[in-house]
């Protein structure tokens, strides 16, 4: 049905309801993707389900052929530890900031890193504001005063217990997490465990994951013992040694760390976000708990899910062909700059005709936009933006952001919805 409407990105929830009163004999509705807007108040109109579709044209088989089969994302098994690891150098303000950002990220537990041979003289303060804002405490430290301080202020988690401070975990409440005295020394973390068992107290094991290339493959080899020997304990994995002090994209390093979680049914992570690099850690550890505990639950491959950890490729970069683009352009009859991004470069096109090149520069003295500034700096952000989908092999679509999964600034909808109403305005000039 024809609502009038040319540029799909200028189509609201508000117009499609004045323009579409009545829906007969239908069971679902499907918006185009570029519709912005909330699909709630549809709903209640039409009292059938809206969807918001893609927003290409060219996806529309895919998202079919995927209807039915979505999986539930809201479910995960693993908890997520962020650790604030400067915390004794942060006030009580600045550490209950913190914790709210990463509360914000999927955090689950807030983990406040103590540091060797520095005073932590508010961390009962510290764990009394962020409990009184309904937080979950961990505290992690090497000095045994410093874990009793914790468990009687109120933490619910100490890290990191091992056979020789064990004693600890009968002082207080708070659940330990317990180590091995080296990492290497798996058989003093089999005892620690024997001796909690007896006490018939909760615990969390965690054998220690490595930085490359200091034991890492031993030392997952280490968690897949565990988990043999120990099949219904709850164990921990920290992977801030991976994505920490690793210098590769923390998103593939998630990915890949929380499938050998899923794998291994490990029910928590300890996580950080120091280096500049690892700053959405916490973000990135979320979906990919959620993932890969779908893709386990679904037993087939984590593809298709989510592409929040696509952030520097995607999967189908180039929906149309050159001799598609080329068919596109014929049919032209204004003077609106079309650009589209395929395998082999940048087409801009319009009724004067098409442009096709791997480098803006070169495009932009055929465009004849020189007396009208608005118009080439609008070219030339939209270029910019197809330049560096094609370097990248990203999805381009023209008045869009590029999109980095997780590492995405969220917006304000309304404010991308004016955005698209400008700029469509702007080509038309």
């Amino acid at each position: 049905m024809n609502l009038g409407v040319s540029v799909a990105a200028l189509m609201t929830p508000q117009m499609i309801s004045r323009r579409l009163a009545q829906l007969p004999d239908t069971d679902k509705l499907i918006v185009p993707g570029l519709c912005v807007g909330d699909l709630e108040a549809l709903q209640q109109q039409y009292g059938i389900p809206v969807l918001r579709g893609p927003n290409d044209l060219k996806d529309l088989p895919q998202f079919f052929g995927q209807q039915g089969k979505q999986s539930d994302l809201s479910q995960h098994n693993t908890l997520i530890f962020a650790e604030i690891v400067d915390a004794p150098f942060l006030s009580v303000d600045d550490i209950i900031v913190r914790a709210q950002h990463y509360q914000r990220q999927g955090a689950d537990v807030i983990d406040l890193g103590c540091m060797p041979n520095t005073p932590f003289n508010h961390l009962r303060d510290s764990i009394k504001a962020l409990k009184q804002l309904g937080m979950r405490v961990s505290v992690d430290s090497l000095q045994v005063e410093e874990l009793l301080l914790a468990g009687q202020s109120g933490a619910d988690y100490l890290l990191s217990l091992n056979e020789k401070t064990l004693w600890v975990a009968q002082e207080v409440d708070a659940t330990p997490i317990i180590i091995p005295t080296k990492p290497s020394n798996l058989a003093s973390l089999y005892r620690a465990i024997k001796q909690m068992q007896l006490w018939n107290k909760p615990f969390i094991a965690d054998p220690i994951l490595e930085p490359i290339p200091f034991g890492f493959t031993e030392s997952i080899n280490r968690y897949s013992r565990l988990r043999k020997r120990y099949p219904d304990i709850s164990i921990m994995m920290g992977v801030g040694n991976l994505t920490e002090l690793t210098e590769a994209d923390t998103t593939g390093i998630n990915a890949l760390l929380f499938g050998m979680i899923a794998e291994l049914n490990i029910q928590a992570v300890l996580t950080t976000s120091v280096s500049p690099h690892a700053v959405n850690a916490v973000a990135e550890a979320d979906i990919a708990r959620r993932m890969m505990f779908a893709a386990k639950q679904d037993n087939r491959l984590p593809r298709s899910y989510s592409n929040a950890l696509l952030g520097l490729h995607e999967r189908k970069p180039f929906p149309y062909s050159p001799d598609e683009i080329k068919a596109f352009a014929d049919m032209i009859k204004d003077d609106n700059f079309r650009i589209q991004v395929a395998e082999d470069g940048i087409y801009i096109y319009n009724r004067e005709g098409m442009r096709h090149d791997i480098d803006p520069f070169r495009l932009y003295p055929h465009l004849n936009v020189a007396d009208d500034a608005s118009h080439a700096f609008y070219l030339g952000v939209e270029l910019a933006r197809a330049q560096i989908a094609w370097q990248l092999k990203k999805r381009y679509t023209q008045d869009e952001e590029l999109q980095w999964g997780v590492n995405s600034v969220a917006s304000d909808p309304r404010g991308k919805a004016a955005h698209r109403e400008l700029t469509m305005k702007d080509k038309k000039k």
